[in-house]
């Protein structure tokens, strides 16, 4: 398993991540993460979609929120596109989290049990077992579009550009 300590830092440190780093033009690799009632749920789910999965360390941080709530309001304009996020919390707290916020447009995925996307997609942090903060795109025939592996993990992702390369798709 490839190993990079140079694309992420945590307030202002570098962070290892694990898992081979996808870029533009990759064949999507397949994952399985669990939805809020623990059933197994993964690229094959999303067949002929263009998928958004917006990459979270916690849900109950403020950046995270606000980047689900973003994603989740752009869900209810989107069509044929399938907006996930998954982070490493358990699905029961993602279940709570969305039924307080009300995500509505917008799939929530944990990835705690296999860290399957996190080693996939190279967004695992192996000091904390939790996701960096990024966004992929992948389109219908499971090509990644766009990644974003955000620099550092208390900023936001760039919102407008993944979203422009959305609509293009």
């Amino acid at each position: 398993m490839s190993k990079r300590s140079d694309l992420v830092t945590m307030g202002g440190n570098a962070v290892t991540l694990v898992g081979t780093e996808v870029r533009v033009g990759d064949k999507a690799p397949d994952f399985t993460a669990l939805t809020k009632d623990l059933s197994p749920y993964g690229l094959k789910d999303m067949e002929g979609k263009i998928k958004l999965i917006s990459v979270v360390p916690s849900i109950d941080t403020g950046v995270c929120d606000l980047q689900t709530m973003t994603f989740n309001e752009e869900a209810a304009k989107l069509k044929d596109v399938e907006v996930i996020t998954i982070s490493m919390d358990l699905p029961f707290a993602l279940n709570r989290y969305c039924a307080a916020k009300n995500i509505e447009n917008s799939k929530t995925l944990s990835d705690h049990r296999d860290a399957s996307f996190g080693k996939a997609y190279g967004f695992l942090i192996e000091e904390l077992r939790l996701l960096a903060r990024g966004v992929v795109v992948i389109d219908q025939n499971n090509i990644i579009q766009h990644v974003e592996y955000v620099k550092e993990i208390a900023n936001h992702p760039d919102y407008d550009t993944t979203l422009e390369v959305v609509g293009k798709l």
